[in-house]
């Protein structure tokens, strides 16, 4: 791996580019490194309780009228961030599947296709589901055999 730091004084902002010929493992680990530092902690309500939990553990964020929820395999929890402002600080391995939902592709079980062109996608080791739209389906499918 080669590391350049180029200097440009007419940038206003830093800039990180990583070139590679395919996206592999140690790749996003960098990037979800350099995007941690910089992204705000989510906090996740339930109830009168804050809590503290890894984004690893949740599989799917759900716009429910203007609440969004966050749903881990037993749990919901309310999310006080929009849907367009979680998609800009989760990591790359969340995926927006339709115009209230984003999903964790890594803890994608199996994508059922329907003739209706909604497709269903279900979880290990849960019984939750959640509804792909024909406009997103096709980018959840490269983002499952990017991130796979």
């Amino acid at each position: 791996m080669k590391i350049r730091i180029e200097l440009d004084d007419s940038l206003d902002d830093v800039e990180v580019v990583i070139r590679a010929s395919r996206l592999t493992a140690e790749i996003e680990q960098i990037q979800q490194t350099l995007i941690q530092g910089n992204r705000p902690q989510i906090v996740f309500y339930k109830g009168s309780s804050e809590y503290f939990l890894d984004l690893a553990d949740i599989l799917f964020f759900e716009a429910d009228g203007a609440r969004i929820f966050a749903h881990s395999r037993k749990n919901a929890y309310e999310v006080k961030l929009k849907l367009y402002e979680l998609e800009e600080i989760l990591p790359v391995y969340f995926c927006r599947i339709s115009k209230s939902s984003i999903a964790n592709t890594r803890s994608i079980y199996s994508l059922d296709k329907s003739f209706s062109g909604t497709s269903t996608i279900r979880f290990y080791d849960t019984v939750k589901q959640i509804h792909v739209s024909r406009h997103y389906y096709q980018l959840l499918k490269e983002k499952l055999r990017e991130v796979r």
